[in-house]
């Protein structure tokens, strides 16, 4: 049995559309509670986190926006999920991808003090490794992996604790690279497991690869979950879909290989725009998954209408 902990986090300053910051009331609404405790876990539901007082921050790169309040956003959860972690398996629930500077910190700060490594899977059409000084958007959503894996042009943010390796990131699901993101990559020599790699060797290979390094080293897991790491046709709430995106099968058994390797130990769930959906499929799609990494079998799936 798992004690999760829900911690809410409605950010929309990482980007420029309207609406995710409606994400954590619509998990709630899709029933992500009851679908956990259905499972036989225990859940404590914490709430949304607040903003706290902003300071003033600057950034050279003119075209970058709505830095103070990512900043806040990064104290905030740092704080909140490290508190988390240590008490339960934390499941942050989105908000904008920019809520991973925060929570990654948050667990970083976590597997310092237990003297283990952090690793990170991160499930998403992008790389997200722009820093504010590349991002050509101004979109601090596309800069977390960065941020994590300590590039420089992040002075504004409290520093990262113990930046990630290369060889703890992995990269899943990716199809959607800037050639500067692609060029920042190689120099850092992260795997990148893109839609070809997937597509050529399978969904479970290079999962099992990773997830046999993280057994190893005794590591902490934090698996960050976009809702574009999902096909558009079957997960249209996001305002950054790229199509070839992996299918409800696919998603489905990332979730179950996560769940038998017993190694996971803190989850996000970002980029769902309730604005976009349709009838809530999305967002009952996503508590479905983490069903999925939380226990539920293949064959416990009841059927969905959505007539």
């Amino acid at each position: 049995m798992t004690h999760c902990i829900l911690i809410g986090a409605p950010i929309d300053s990482g980007q420029r559309r309207p609406g995710c910051l409606m994400g954590p009331a619509a998990y709630r609404v899709a029933g992500l509670v009851q679908a956990i405790r259905d499972l036989g876990h225990t859940v404590e539901d914490r709430g949304d986190v607040s903003l706290p007082r902003l300071k003033e921050a600057h950034c050279p790169n003119p075209v970058v926006h709505s830095l103070d309040e990512t900043i806040g956003w990064t104290d905030a959860l740092s704080d909140a999920t490290f508190a988390a972690s240590g008490e339960g398996f934390p499941v942050i629930l989105g908000g904008d991808h920019s809520l991973a500077l925060g929570t990654v910190a948050g667990v970083a700060r976590r597997a310092h003090a237990e003297g283990r490594p952090l690793f990170l899977l991160w499930l998403d059409a992008h790389s997200d490794f722009h820093t504010p000084l590349t991002t050509t958007s101004g979109n601090l959503h596309g800069t977390p992996v960065a941020y994590i894996a300590g590039r420089a042009g992040f002075d504004a943010f409290p520093p990262f604790p113990e930046p990630l390796p290369p060889e703890n990131i992995c990269l899943y699901g990716i199809r959607s690279v800037d050639p500067a993101e692609h060029a920042a990559l190689l120099q850092h020599d992260i795997a990148i497991n893109d839609m070809r790699v997937l597509d050529e060797f399978g969904i479970v290979a290079p999962l099992r690869a990773f997830l046999n390094r993280v057994r190893e080293a005794n590591g902490l897991l934090h698996v960050s979950l976009d809702v574009d790491f999902l096909d558009p046709s079957i997960a249209p709430a996001v305002g950054t879909t790229v199509p070839g995106g992996t299918t409800f099968r696919e998603a489905h058994l990332v979730m179950e290989l996560l769940h038998e390797s017993k190694l996971v130990t803190s989850l996000d769930l970002v980029e769902l725009n309730p604005f976009l959906d349709e009838r809530g499929r999305t967002a009952r799609l996503m508590v479905e998954l983490v069903a999925s990494l939380m226990g539920r079998k293949v064959f416990d799936r009841p059927t969905r209408s959505y007539a």
